[in-house]
C-alpha cells in the first residue's frame, strides 16, 4: 500500500520565525560529527591535534559546508536564476544544496586547518571522512521531510505520494480531500520512489557503518578518503536512476544522464586511485592526542 506524504516541514515556531525540519537535520548533522569525531580524537586518530583543535576544524568545516553547498547548488545547478535573481544566492531558507560543493566547501577549509596546523592534508580528510555518513543521512531525512528531491513514479508498494508531484489538476487541493483520494486509491498511480529515503540509508547508514569499521584500525593515508569517495559515488550515480533529475536541467544525455551523475562519476575515479595509491602510502599509528591549534 502506498503511503501518502503528510509532513508538515516546518517544525515549530519561535515568534514569527519558522523552525525547519531541513535546519535541524543539519544541526543533527554537526552535532553527530563532533560527537564521533571526539571519540576519534581522543582515541589519537589524528596525532598531535586534542578536542579543542578539532573544534576549530569542525568549525571550519560547517562553513564550508554551507557555503560550499550553497555555491555548488547555484552554480552547478541554478546558474540561470542566479543571473535572473543575484539575491538569491543568499536565501538559504528557500532550499538549493549540493553535496558536490559542499564536499569542495570541506576540502578547502580542511586544507587550509591542515596548512595552518603543519599535517598533512590527507590525514586529515582520513580523519574527517567517517564523520560524513550521518550528517548526509539526516540531510536526505530532511529532504524527504520537505517533500522534495522525489524519485520517479513507481508501481512499488512502499511508493510515496508527494502532494506536490502530483498532476496539476489536483494542485490547491487541502490535505483533507487528498487523504480522501488516497484511501481511495485514486492517487496510487501518482506513487513515487522515496529516492530520499534509498539515500539516507546508503549514504548516511551504509556508508557511516563500512567506514567507521574500517578506519577502526590504522589505515595507510588516501584509505579511508578513497573508500569515501567510492562509496558514495557509487551510491549517488546508482539512485540517479530512480530519482526525478532536476527541473531545470532534466537529463543530459542519453535520456538518462543527470548532473548528479556526471559529478559524482569522478568521485568513483578519485576514490579508486586513492585506494590505489594507498598501497605503499604510509600508516599513521593512533597516539596521545596533544595540544593541537
Amino acid at each position: 500500500m502506498t503511503v501518502l506524504h503528510q509532513i508538515d516541514p516546518i517544525a515549530f515556531h519561535v515568534g514569527p520565525v519558522s523552525v525547519h525540519w531541513y535546519g535541524i537535520m543539519y544541526l543533527l548533522g554537526f552535532l553527530a560529527a563532533w560527537w564521533l569525531g571526539r571519540i576519534r580524537v581522543r582515541a589519537g586518530r589524528l596525532p598531535g591535534v586534542d578536542e579543542q583543535g578539532f573544534g576549530d576544524l569542525l568549525f571550519y568545516a560547517m562553513l564550508g559546508v554551507v557555503l560550499g553547498g550553497r555555491l555548488g547548488w547555484v552554480f552547478f545547478y541554478g546558474f540561470e536564476a542566479l543571473l535572473e535573481d543575484p539575491l538569491m544566492l543568499f536565501r538559504i531558507w528557500q532550499g538549493g544544496m549540493s553535496f558536490h560543493g559542499g564536499l569542495i566547501g570541506v576540502l578547502v577549509a580542511s586544507w587550509w586547518w591542515a596548512r595552518r596546523n603543519g599535517l598533512h592534508f590527507f590525514d586529515v580528510i582520513d580523519f574527517v571522512a567517517p564523520l560524513v555518513p550521518p550528517g548526509l543521512g539526516f540531510g536526505r531525512l530532511g529532504n524527504y521531510i520537505g517533500g522534495e528531491l522525489w524519485g520517479k513514479e513507481t508501481g512499488a508498494g512502499w511508493g510515496v505520494v508527494f502532494p506536490n508531484g502530483l498532476p496539476e489538476r489536483f494542485a490547491g487541493l487541502p490535505m483533507e480531500r487528498l487523504r480522501e483520494l488516497h484511501a481511495n486509491g485514486a492517487l496510487d498511480a501518482f506513487a513515487r520512489h522515496p529516492s530520499q529515503l534509498y539515500q539516507a540509508a546508503l549514504e548516511g547508514l551504509v556508508m557511516f557503518v563500512a567506514l567507521w569499521w574500517f578506519s577502526s584500525q590504522p589505515r595507510p593515508r588516501y584509505a579511508v578518503s578513497g573508500l569515501f569517495a567510492l562509496l558514495y559515488g557509487a551510491f549517488r550515480f546508482l539512485v540517479e536512476f530512480v530519482r526525478v533529475p532536476d527541473a531545470q536541467l532534466g537529463y543530459l544525455a542519453f535520456g538518462w544522464l543527470t548532473m548528479g551523475q556526471v559529478l559524482s562519476l569522478p568521485l568513483v575515479l578519485l576514490g579508486l586511485f586513492l585506494l590505489w595509491k594507498s598501497r605503499g602510502a604510509p600508516v599513521l599509528s593512533p597516539a596521545s592526542p596533544g595540544r593541537g591549534a
